[in-house]
């Protein structure tokens, strides 16, 4: 009986265990909202490059000169760098702009789609197919 018991608890934790990456990672529309597209320029305050998204963390300031602190999600690092950019590519004290789309939840936090780096080249920062509208080309 104890040892059909521990089977049982072992299995559960196991499956318990093996379905937290499916639940870490989330499509666009589950956090993000896509009419609410929105432009932010500020200085980086600070670049997290790894797995599964990066984040760059921007100030910004209204036309008052009050700051606001902003968290953007991109891609995952290997896509980023297939695009054209690196962990080189941003750094603290840096000014960027990033346009992509608000959180549902209306915190300072969005998902970023193109950041335009301080050397003015602008590169796609989203994931292929996470959900969120296609990136808009110009010609």
């Amino acid at each position: 009986m104890r040892s059909t018991l521990a089977v049982i608890v072992a299995g559960a934790a196991l499956f318990v265990i093996a379905s937290l990456p499916l639940a870490a990672h989330h499509s666009f529309a589950a956090e993000f909202d896509a009419t609410k597209a929105i432009t932010l320029q500020g200085t980086v305050t600070k670049l997290d490059w790894m797995n599964p998204h990066i984040w760059i963390y921007l100030d910004t300031k209204d036309d008052s000169g009050t700051i606001a602190h902003w968290q953007c999600e991109g891609g995952p690092p290997n896509t980023l760098t297939r695009q054209g950019w690196s962990r080189e590519s941003l750094k603290v004290g840096d000014q960027a702009t990033i346009e992509g789309f608000r959180s549902k939840d209306g915190t300072n936090t969005c998902n970023a789609r193109s950041v335009k780096l301080p050397n003015g080249k602008s590169v796609f920062a989203g994931s292929a197919d996470d959900g969120a509208p296609k990136r808009q080309t110009t010609q």
